[in-house]
């Protein structure tokens, strides 16, 4: 059987449409290779591209639209709502069908020293590729920002895995590994304070400061999180990375951040997913919601009343065919 690898690498651009239209392009034109999802946001000046096919094909294709990014993204002018350390800002390689993640983690780092040898650009690995136990988590790797790279690779413990050991004004640095499928998600909430969404973010996030501040039982495995403002929505956000949704799920994420919002007298406004999510998350939020009545419902009908509760459908239409993995390449 075929094996399948999903690429979803993080772009420092989502204002210019030109630039996000050449590297969807150069994605598009590498054959065995399909284009399943670009999410772009302009406050956070970030695309999320998903593409999946076979092994050699999307390393391909992720190198292409590397090379691209180098040459159109200029991380001394760029600025936005996400932390960011480079033009592509992480790059993770995610095993779908008949491959390990031990293989994958393979082939990131062969594509990590690649990019660096002849695109000049400084890599660290992380996840399942990580070389060294420090880099193996993102928000590390991501420490201290673009800006604060020329003091982290003075540092002998962040040398780049591959590529020079020197600043990369235009490109930064690119963080590539080998990780499982994450779900990337934000939940809106009807106020402007983004000290709310940050202490609200710190409390369901599993790992933080502050512990004297923060009721531990609120904290939530497999999760991670931040708060920002939002210009396009006139709100703050609660932004999750979902490790394992089989630990922590969508509707678990989403209920908690509603239950602390009420804290502060606020509310849910609604919730988006930032990419594609496997189907198995919805349904089980879908599950979660119909309590007694799953068995009586279909597939769809189970994964509408999830769409439905988790107000997936307020800031844009969720088209489950559009934002389910497998339906995207056929699985």
């Amino acid at each position: 059987m075929a094996q399948v690898i999903e690429c979803v690498p993080n772009f420092s651009e989502g204002r210019d449409i030109n630039v996000i239209n050449k590297i969807a392009d150069t994605i598009k034109s590498v054959e065995g290779v399909k284009l399943l999802h670009i999410d772009i946001g302009y406050d956070a000046n970030r695309t999320v591209m998903t593409f999946a096919g076979g092994m050699h094909a999307v390393i391909y294709a992720a190198f292409k639209a590397i090379q691209i990014a180098q040459e159109h993204i200029d991380m001394s002018k760029h600025y936005g709502e996400h932390p960011r350390i480079g033009a592509v800002d992480v790059c993770p390689i995610i095993p779908i069908a008949n491959i390990t993640i031990k293989e994958v983690s393979k082939i990131a780092q062969n594509l990590a020293q690649i990019v660096g040898s002849e695109l000049n650009i400084p890599v660290y690995c992380y996840e399942e590729a990580a070389i060294h136990s420090n880099k193996r988590n993102l928000a590390d790797c991501r420490r201290g920002e673009y800006e604060g790279i020329p003091n982290k690779i003075s540092n002998h413990e962040w040398v780049p895995d591959f590529g020079p050991c020197e600043f990369n004004k235009k490109s930064g640095i690119t963080v590539i590994g080998a990780r499982n499928i994450l779900i990337a998600y934000n939940v809106t909430l009807n106020t402007k304070d983004i000290r709310i969404a940050k202490e609200i973010a710190q409390t369901v996030r599993e790992s933080g400061h502050n512990r004297d501040k923060v009721n531990l039982k609120d904290r939530l495995k497999c999760l991670k999180a931040i708060g920002w403002y939002m210009k396009e929505y006139n709100a703050v956000q609660v932004s999750m990375n979902l490790t394992n949704f089989s630990i922590t799920g969508i509707h678990t994420a989403f209920e908690a951040v509603s239950e602390i919002a009420k804290r502060y007298n606020i509310e849910v406004i609604g919730s988006e997913l930032i990419g594609l999510a496997p189907e198995k998350a919805l349904i089980h939020a879908g599950i979660f919601y119909a309590s007694g009545q799953v068995t009586k419902l279909s597939k769809k009908e189970i994964i509408d009343i999830a769409v439905n509760k988790l107000m997936l459908n307020k800031h844009e239409e969720f088209i489950p065919r559009q934002r389910i993995i497998e339906y995207l390449i056929n699985l």
